[in-house]
């Protein structure tokens, strides 16, 4: 591709993404959305998996001494505590709070309100988020959500904004690798984390980017879609330097076999979202075996660049099995009309192209996962990071919902559920936090760590579903009859404790306003 169509690409789609966004701003907390932090906090008797890998352990005390994890030890240890309030955990499990390393806010046509979007992942025990980006706007509302998520004014998790290169500074493009660099600068004063790269990029404006973002601490993810992934694949993006790769994209055109170029149909047509989902899956048929030699390299050189994965396999589910995402047993209650409408056939909406989606087609998405979950997998093993992103609001996939649907496919590909609790809180927490040089101060149950944890009815290593905030449904075999049983019971946040099915609640109550309307 040239320079000047990457160019022409690039502002189109600045053009196509920069639309005013007339959006609600998040009302102030509310007396009864949470409380604390308190000056001291006992949890007391439970299961902890503390998200390093290692093995559950238990009844232990937790002890909270306003936002820290202050101690821990065996129940009964912190019998002189006096806490200001305890939590009887006797039976119940304790995790950190989980990491969704890709997501957005969601916009006016599908939720004006961001309080309905945090509500719900909290409710689903995310307690750190990173928008990639959390809008796209010129005035992006991300920023200042951010800063107020962390000066505690609204309920909602602790929020890594960053920005798409080259977006939202008012000038053109970055068409030199200095402009590359003044923007990179321009986005860490506006208060942004990181990066997020879509193709088309020039190589050498990736690199000159990502050069600057290394030296002041900023963090990078790129989105390797079709369209530039010939000159710019997960190879490249790896040597120069890239921090992380979300998606499927720019893996398997890295290890196409006997071709430089995906052989596609000659009717395909990108701007057709339905040729553009369904075709892709064409890849897994015109790469290199998984473990053969080429298959092999790729992985190494992505484990030796400390390159990490978020795959997010839930956004692209409902590819496979579409009735079932359409009618997720959620959707009555707590994803919002407007939501259902932007998911609902469109030629417009993004990732609504089920036009006429056809047992072809779900077959097509169902063999493209078996390489897709193996690379992940090896990668994994040979010592990769994976991390848990969602990417919810497009494709059937509602907030917070998604992310609990993304824990069981990554078990789906063959991770442990030790393996996937770590992936979705302690390795999270560090692809948030590598390029800064620093450890993460959340995302293991640890004394001195933030008090950013979860507190569970049901041991989640035996059963991901029960941590869906509809429950899962088991049968008791002495009464005959069925129970709903799981969800997550309280999410801390910072020390703040919310009561996971009071902000379910309120979620349920926005949904019905809007169907009263």
């Amino acid at each position: 591709m040239t320079r000047t169509l990457f160019m022409a690409i690039a502002a189109a789609t600045l053009a196509a993404t920069a639309h005013a966004q007339d959006l609600v701003r998040t009302p102030d907390s509310q007396a009864d959305d949470g409380a604390g932090p308190y000056p001291t906090l006992l949890i007391s008797g439970a299961t902890v998996i503390d998200g390093s890998g290692s093995p559950p352990m238990g009844p232990l005390d937790i002890l909270v001494k306003s936002n820290r994890i202050s101690a821990i030890a065996p129940t009964g240890g912190f019998a002189d505590a006096s806490p200001d309030r305890t939590i009887d955990a006797k039976g119940m499990f304790v995790l950190p709070g989980f990491v969704d390393v890709h997501d957005h806010n969601g916009d006016a046509q599908k939720a004006p309100n961001a309080e309905y979007v945090h509500k719900l992942r909290l409710a689903h025990g995310i307690t750190s988020v990173r928008g990639v980006a959390f809008h796209f706007s010129a005035d992006d509302p991300g920023l200042e959500e951010a800063r107020r998520s962390a000066r505690g004014e609204i309920t909602a998790p602790r929020m890594f904004p960053y920005a798409v290169l080259g977006q939202q500074w008012g000038e053109a493009y970055p068409a030199t690798e200095e402009a590359a660099r003044r923007w990179v600068r321009w986005a860490q004063g506006r208060g942004y984390h990181g990066m997020k790269v879509f193709n088309p990029t020039p190589p050498d404006i990736l690199r000159a980017a990502l050069d600057e973002a290394g030296k002041i601490g900023m963090g990078s993810v790129a989105h390797l879609g079709q369209i530039g992934v010939v000159d710019l694949n997960g190879r490249i993006a790896a040597e120069a330097g890239i921090g992380g790769l979300t998606h499927f994209y720019g893996h398997f055109e890295s290890l196409l076999d006997g071709a430089t170029v995906q052989d596609f149909p000659a009717d395909y047509n990108y701007a057709n979202e339905q040729d553009r989902f369904s075709g892709v899956t064409d890849l897994a048929d015109q790469i290199a075996a998984p473990g053969s030699e080429a298959w092999d390299a790729y992985i190494d050189l992505l484990v030796d660049n400390g390159v990490t994965m978020s795959p997010t396999f839930n956004i692209y589910s409902a590819g496979r099995d579409l009735q079932r995402a359409r009618t997720f047993e959620w959707h009555d209650r707590y994803t919002l009309p407007s939501l259902m409408r932007f998911f609902t056939p469109s030629a417009t909406n993004h990732g609504s192209f089920f036009f006429d989606w056809k047992t072809e087609d779900e077959l097509g998405w169902r063999r493209f996962y078996q390489p897709w979950m193996q690379l992940v997998r090896d990668f994994r093993n040979r010592g990769g990071r994976v991390t848990v992103g969602s990417d919810s609001g497009f494709i059937y996939q509602t907030w917070g919902f998604s992310y609990i649907g993304e824990l069981e496919m990554l078990q789906e590909a063959g991770l442990t559920p030790l393996e996937v609790v770590r992936a979705a809180t302690i390795d999270g927490a560090r692809e948030l936090y590598q390029a800064r040089g620093e450890a993460p101060p959340f995302g293991l149950v640890r004394a001195g760590m933030l008090a950013d944890l979860i507190v569970v009815p049901e041991n989640p290593l035996a059963n991901f579903k029960t941590l869906y905030g509809t429950g899962h449904l088991r049968l008791d075999l002495e009464t005959g009859q069925l129970a709903r049983v799981g969800g997550v019971r309280f999410t801390i946040k910072d020390g703040i404790v919310y009561d996971a099915p009071n902000l379910l609640a309120d979620v349920a109550a926005m949904v019905a306003a809007e169907k009263a309307k």
